[in-house]
């Protein structure tokens, strides 16, 4: 996969970056929705496509991006389909972080040290490359002011920056109210995108034991809960963990 084109976690990512305090907004909902971004990107790349509410490996090659292979790897080694609720809510760890470091790496955030209450180290997340983020955003505004359908990428990530809650921080207040509405109205038009959106708000919901019928809608998230990061990625380890907070909220 040429990196010319950024992928739609990292879009996701930036879109959830706060510019003015370099937290993220909806942190614990955010880890979900980069797991079930990393679905939608490889669909996009020919690796996955669904299978019902399933997710079926239909190419194995490598797709040259390191942590998008390493998800891919993951669900080949399933050997059969598996329900996108499950994976997007499996026990792995760590994606917000990988993908931080990854975009410092490619210079479009920058790190700035901090202290929490004065005693514990924290990391915050400057933008760099700040027209990158007001181009996802203005894809965005374009799809919700013209109502003109969305490609498939800019529809997907409607769909999971609404399934994760950044609809209240990209559109806020009383004046954000319609925006907010059709952010939520985009993700009808990419398949791939509603069924991961969907399974993501299912997994914030608790109804990941329940397969989906057809036609089913869910509810907003309920952004107030907490659940494990889905990611594609090894468990990382926690030991010096109380040495270093980084601030993602």
């Amino acid at each position: 996969m040429g990196r010319s084109r950024r992928t739609i976690p990292e879009e996701l990512l930036l879109l959830a970056l706060d510019p003015a305090t370099g937290t993220t907004a909806q942190p614990q909902s955010l880890d979900l929705g980069l797991a079930g971004a990393q679905l939608v990107e490889l669909a996009l790349a020919g690796r996955i496509a669904p299978d019902g509410d399933r997710i079926a490996v239909v190419m194995a090659r490598p797709t040259g991006d390191p942590t998008l292979d390493s998800a891919l790897e993951l669900l080949r080694r399933r050997g059969s389909p598996v329900r996108a609720v499950h994976w997007i809510g499996g026990p792995r760890l760590g994606l917000r972080q990988i993908y931080l470091a990854h975009l410092e790496r490619c210079g479009m955030v920058h790190a700035v040290a901090g202290q929490m209450c004065g005693v514990l180290p924290t990391t915050r997340y400057q933008a760099t490359e700040t027209a990158i983020s007001r181009d996802i955003r203005a894809r965005l505004d374009s799809a919700i002011r013209t109502g003109v359908p969305p490609d498939p990428r800019t529809a997907a990530l409607a769909a999971l920056a609404h399934a994760v809650g950044l609809g209240k921080h990209l559109y806020p207040g009383n004046e954000g109210r319609s925006s907010r509405s059709r952010l939520r109205d985009l993700i009808r038009h990419d398949p791939m995108g509603g069924l991961v959106a969907h399974a993501v708000m299912d997994v914030q919901n608790g109804v990941a034991a329940q397969p989906r019928r057809n036609g089913q809608s869910s509810t907003a998230p309920d952004n107030g809960s907490r659940h494990a990061a889905a990611a594609g990625v090894p468990m990382q380890s926690h030991h010096g963990a109380l040495a270093r907070a980084v601030v993602h909220h």
